[in-house]
């Protein structure tokens, strides 16, 4: 007999994608690329985690 299956979980992936791509744009029309971007990439990163963490108690 096999196990029940789990409920698929939803990737965080995106949110990082996003963060990085989004952040690179704002920064561009800021004149500042790089931080945009690794503001961007940290915002995604911290969504992410929140939605892993939350995930993981339900």
């Amino acid at each position: 007999m096999t196990p029940p299956a789990s409920p698929p979980r939803s990737g965080g992936g995106v949110f990082l994608a996003l963060g990085a791509i989004v952040g690179a744009v704002a920064g561009m029309a800021m004149g500042q690329t790089t931080a945009g971007l690794l503001i961007g990439f940290g915002a995604g990163l911290s969504i992410a985690l929140i939605q892993w963490l939350i995930q993981r108690r339900g």
